[in-house]
């Protein structure tokens, strides 16, 4: 299985509005500015996160982005799922039914070992993105990143904020 990026961005971006003030909301640009990736597929998985309504967003000039709801409501698997569907990534096609040595449908057992499986494997996987916020997350990166990372990141929202916010005035 393999994840795509804009799952990663989006969960990213989710992290960075947990701590923008409730009042305040960073358009998409300055979201793709902070992270280092281009604007038109941020903008897309914010998009997808405005849809699963993780996100929520205000239009116009000082528009932009802001959580839609308590960061300890907003599981990893909300993420994904709103990036990559809800469909499971395994799809068994039955091929033990196919070839030469297949037999009556009704011969089979009636889940293959191979799809019980990896349908198991994916319960475990989603159990555990279920389990973990964006509030823990957060926690996590405050804990882990390099207090030289983190200071640079706050004088950037910090910046970016206040020239919001005197443009308004």
């Amino acid at each position: 299985m393999r994840i795509s990026e804009g799952v990663e961005w989006a969960a990213h971006c989710a992290v960075l509005l947990a701590v923008v003030p409730e009042d305040a909301c960073l358009p998409a640009a300055q979201l793709a500015e902070y992270h280092g990736v281009p604007t038109p597929y941020l903008a897309k998985s914010l998009q997808a996160l405005m849809r699963a309504g993780i996100v929520e967003s205000s239009a116009g000039r000082h528009g932009g982005y802001r959580l839609a709801r308590p960061l300890e409501e907003i599981s990893m698997l909300d993420i994904v799922q709103a990036i990559e569907g809800a469909e499971p990534a395994f799809r068994c096609s039955e091929i033990r039914r196919r070839g030469p040595s297949a037999v009556g449908a009704r011969s089979y057992s009636p889940t293959c070992g191979i799809a019980a499986a990896m349908w198991r494997a994916e319960a475990v996987w989603k159990d555990e993105l279920a389990r973990t916020s964006i509030a823990d997350i957060a926690q996590t990166v405050m804990t882990q990143a390099p207090p030289a990372a983190l200071e640079k990141g706050a004088v950037w929202l910090n910046g970016v904020l206040e020239r919001r916010s005197s443009a308004t005035a």
